[in-house]
């Protein structure tokens, strides 16, 4: 594990607490560090291979399958992008219920993530389980927290997990107003438990750490950001979705299977995902959401990316807030989705899923069939970033004992909440010490 001559290595096999497998390696020379390496060795998945030749209704129930936690983002991504290449605009009615279903995935995975995943860093449990014995209520308002996301998940899709419901066009089935407001009760109980939440976290010790990020997250006029419009970034992008290829870079690193993204234009790394949505977005934030969120100004998130709990306990009252206000208004549309004319076309989309921007790109032929696919998730782009991070962060614990440096560097990723399987088209630690 370490050699305590001139040069050491410490190796993490597998981190814990994130969806997939992945490695970190790490180098020092003299007390410098000289590498970092994120590897990811899960095997590509080819989804984007083998979308081609499918009709394009088929896709949404596909990219689904992509991801078990946030299945919505890849789903309506696909819609959003299919809907741009065959020219529909569905109704404000299906774009609310829309809405709805992001706020439901967002619920439960980010109650997930805070409650199960990344509190027990900071807390010091090696894992949830753990965390339940001695904070069994903390743990069980996570546990109901995510249930009611699951809930609302399984009205709008059919079922909570690869929900079914939705389409190009709308959706096939469309809830009756009196299925949501069933779930009024819990949704009112879940905005305070959100407030609750975001009062506990702000309470964690947070490692003194403030990268200069470039943020980078979907922007709408109107709204918070979630599944529409254009994209932005803290210096000064701001682009329609079509340009997103041309502004952005996928590349190729030796170490991992998952690719790494970039500024095209001086190939540095950004950042996706709640901490860049909030910094983008704050002012879009609904009322109570951005009343808690200025409660706690001396604690707010910031660029700090361990306080990146915090700006999901943000978004979780935010999405509580907006799928209350949703369902009081909520009347059923006079039909669940339009007429859709099939024809040649190219067309794409950025949302944001619970973990960052998601992008998607689809060619059809004029049977409706694919005849190209993209897909960037989140983790991908934040991949080189993360590697980023971590490189500034080795300086300043380099010195300490070899575990301790594997728990920090673990904590870091998983305040990203990588989804390793999705990038891939956790953690095995190694440092090198000469």
């Amino acid at each position: 594990m370490a050699n305590e001559g001139a040069g050491k290595t410490i190796k993490v096999e597998y981190l814990t607490r994130v969806e997939g497998e992945g490695g970190l390696f790490i180098r020092t020379e003299n007390g410098n560090v000289r590498d970092v390496k994120l590897n990811i060795f899960e095997p590509p998945r080819f989804f984007e291979g083998f979308l081609r030749g499918r009709h394009f209704q088929e896709v949404p129930d596909i990219t689904a399958r992509i991801c078990g936690i946030c299945p919505v983002a890849y789903q309506m991504s696909a819609v959003h992008a299919l809907e741009a290449a065959l020219g529909v605009t569905p109704g404000p009615e299906i774009r609310l219920l829309r809405r709805l279903l992001y706020c439901a995935e967002w619920i439960e995975s980010h109650a997930l993530h805070i409650y199960m995943l990344n509190a027990p860093d900071y807390l010091g449990y090696e894992s949830v389980v753990a965390l339940a014995g001695e904070h069994p209520q903390e743990v069980e308002r996570g546990l109901r927290l995510k249930k009611i996301g699951n809930q609302l998940l399984e009205i709008l899709g059919g079922r909570a997990t690869h929900p079914v419901s939705a389409c190009v066009g709308g959706f096939y089935k469309v809830p009756r107003a009196r299925e949501l407001r069933k779930l009024r009760d819990d949704l009112l109980w879940g905005l305070e438990a959100a407030k609750q939440t975001l009062a506990w976290v702000v309470t964690f010790k947070f490692p003194d750490f403030s990268p200069n990020y470039e943020f980078v997250s979907v922007s709408h006029p109107d709204e918070y950001p979630m599944n529409e419009r254009r994209v932005i970034s803290s210096d000064g992008i701001d682009i329609d979705p079509v340009d997103f290829e041309r502004v952005f870079l996928e590349e190729h690193v030796e170490h991992s299977t998952a690719l790494h993204s970039v500024r095209a234009d001086r190939a540095t790394s950004y950042l996706v995902g709640p901490l860049a949505r909030l910094a983008l977005n704050f002012e879009k934030l609904l009322p109570q959401a951005k009343a808690a969120a200025r409660a706690i100004v001396a604690t707010q998130p910031g660029r700090n990316p361990f306080r990146g709990i915090v700006a999901r306990a943000i978004e979780l009252i935010h999405a509580y807030e907006e799928a209350l206000a949703i369902i009081e208004t909520y009347q059923e549309p006079a039909t669940s989705r339009v007429e859709i004319k099939v024809h040649a076309g190219e067309g794409c989309a950025a949302t944001e899923a619970p973990r960052g921007l998601l992008y998607h790109r689809y060619r059809l032929n004029d049977r409706g069939l694919v005849e190209a696919a993209r897909i960037i998730p989140p983790t991908a782009q934040n991949m080189r970033r993360m590697e980023d991070d971590l490189r500034e962060l080795l300086p300043g614990i380099i010195a300490r004992p070899d575990a301790e440096i594997a728990q920090t560097c673990e904590n870091l990723i998983r305040t990203y909440d990588p989804c390793i399987s999705c990038s891939t088209h956790f953690l095995k630690l190694r440092i090198e010490r000469g």
